[in-house]
């Protein structure tokens, strides 16, 4: 497989479908290929990770990756996968989310490769300029409507009592025009995508033998699943994005190693750059012992990694070490709430920890962690109170400002795990 990025691709389960001559294609040339990013957000999200990391798979075999963001598509909205029209976004918002999905690509791709750099490129920039009369002349003639109307992503919309506009009806072409655009100037060959996709990229294979007489290829990732049957990529608390500001490093870190046991090993051959002896050594060491968790945290490990650098994940492993007893030091108020996002709360006035400070007693029961004074007395006297992480060996202790978390937070813990977090108001 050291040279054959098709079986790779296979031995990793990313083949959902490819065009015929696709594996001929990428194991005796060298090729340019396109995957495109629709700006409906102003990041990307763990959803997107698949393609993303196509890209530069690819790349890693010698192939010229294009990474295209849709100013211009993103416009209009792709209809597939949707049920309902989505909320049309204006001018600026889309420019807005494009130079930000155009940095976080940049972060996976190398531009600076000597024989096979990558290239981002933006569909408004062709797309924008095109009148709807060259539109209608240059793409829309060589489709039929019968053709248009057999593609899922419109039949499922079409009998939907809303229907789907004309503006997402057109999306397919745009789309199209994109890949023979690409073919035009770029020589870009193959279009990748997730398996929603498929009918896109045939429309604008399609274009290219109208047009050109020429062939175009198309290879399309599986949409990720999760065994339990809940929707890849979203937790409780909701999306799982790409954008450090919008899903911490910590958060990002947790997703990851919180992966079912039945995902785990699928998601190191689906999401890393991990080869297949180390991710069939962690499969053995997984069946073995399973409750150590080695493929998850692997896997937490080598996504934060790859999405935020090395030292955001040593922050985020850190961070996680909080709730097994580590060291607080170091961390901020951001990373305490955080961390301790879901364990019960209280808010006490800051003005209470001026001079002198409260007593770890009063703090103890005011806040639940204890159910009176004296059995806060006796917790601490038996060893099993904790201050920020820190045994309190003095039933007398008091805890100034200086002792809190940069004067907005106080981490209680009783015993081993439970943790209560107090916050200076």
């Amino acid at each position: 497989m050291k040279d054959n990025v098709f079986e790779e691709l296979k031995w990793r389960g990313l083949v959902f479908d490819a065009t015929e001559g696709v594996e001929e294609l990428l194991t005796k040339e060298k090729v340019a290929f396109y995957t495109g990013f629709d700006p409906t957000g102003d990041s990307l999200h763990v959803g997107s990770l698949v393609p993303i990391i196509g890209l530069a798979r690819l790349q890693r075999f010698g192939h010229t990756p294009i990474a295209l963001a849709g100013g211009g598509t993103g416009m209009i909205g792709d209809p597939s996968g949707k049920a309902q029209e989505r909320q049309l976004l204006n001018e600026e918002q889309v420019l807005h989310n494009v130079e930000c999905i155009k940095a976080q690509l940049a972060s996976f791709l190398d531009f600076d490769h000597p024989t096979n750099p990558a290239r981002l490129v933006n569909n408004a920039d062709w797309l924008g300029s095109m009148s709807i009369i060259e539109f209608l002349r240059d793409i829309g003639k060589h489709f039929t409507v019968n053709y248009m109307t057999a593609k899922e992503s419109v039949k499922s919309r079409i009998e939907r009592e809303d229907g789907i506009s004309y503006t997402e009806f057109s999306y397919m072409l745009l789309q199209g025009y994109d890949f023979y655009h690409l073919f035009k100037h770029y020589g870009c060959v193959m279009q990748t995508g997730g398996s929603d996709q498929w009918g896109n990229i045939v429309t604008g294979m399609e274009l290219i033998r109208r047009v050109g007489g020429k062939k175009g290829h198309g290879l399309v990732y599986p949409l990720i699943t999760k065994s339990d049957g809940t929707k890849f990529g979203k937790t409780e608390e909701g999306t799982i994005w790409l954008d450090a500001k919008k899903t911490s490093p910590y958060r990002f870190y947790q997703f990851w190693l919180n992966t079912d046991d039945r995902d785990a090993v699928k998601y190191l051959k689906y999401f890393t750059f991990l080869g297949r002896e180390e991710i069939e050594e962690l499969e053995k060491q997984f069946e073995a012992e399973p409750h150590k968790r080695a493929a998850q945290r692997k896997l937490a490990e080598e996504m934060t990694r790859i999405v935020h650098g090395e030292d955001a994940l040593k922050h985020a492993e850190t961070a996680s070490q909080v709730l097994f007893g580590g060291d607080i030091s170091g961390l901020g108020p951001d990373d305490i709430q955080d961390i301790f996002a879901d364990v019960p709360s209280c808010e006490i006035g800051a003005d209470r920890f001026a001079g002198e400070g409260v007593s770890v007693i009063d703090l103890l029961a005011e806040s639940g962690t204890a159910k009176s004074k004296g059995e806060a007395r006796r917790l601490i006297q038996g060893g099993g109170i904790y201050v920020n992480n820190q045994k309190v060996e003095d039933a007398e202790q008091m805890l100034s400002i200086d002792g809190t978390v940069d004067g907005k937070f106080v981490v209680l813990r009783k015993g081993k795990k439970s943790y209560h977090l107090i916050r200076l108001s």
